[in-house]
């Protein structure tokens, strides 16, 4: 089974879930449709949707909440 990776569009802070309040886009764990939101990345108090580009199973994150990002570095895995 391939892996397949969702990067980051644009640096900023990644957070996993909408709200400080709410509970993550999605859980380590998880599937993941193509589409599905699985962060916001805040850039200058402007937040941006990450979405997976495809589907795939038991996704896992490799950043965590709050955590600083890079363009193109790896959000998380799926095994596609």
């Amino acid at each position: 089974m391939s892996k397949v990776e969702i990067r980051a569009p644009m640096p900023g802070v990644f957070y996993r879930k909408p709200s400080p309040d709410s509970p993550p886009f999605k859980a380590d764990g998880e599937d993941v449709a193509s589409g599905d939101a699985v962060g916001l990345i805040e850039v200058m108090k402007s937040f941006h949707e990450v979405t997976a580009s495809v589907s795939g199973r038991s996704i896992h994150f490799l950043l965590d909440d709050a955590e600083a990002v890079m363009a193109g570095q790896v959000i998380a895995e799926l095994e596609g």
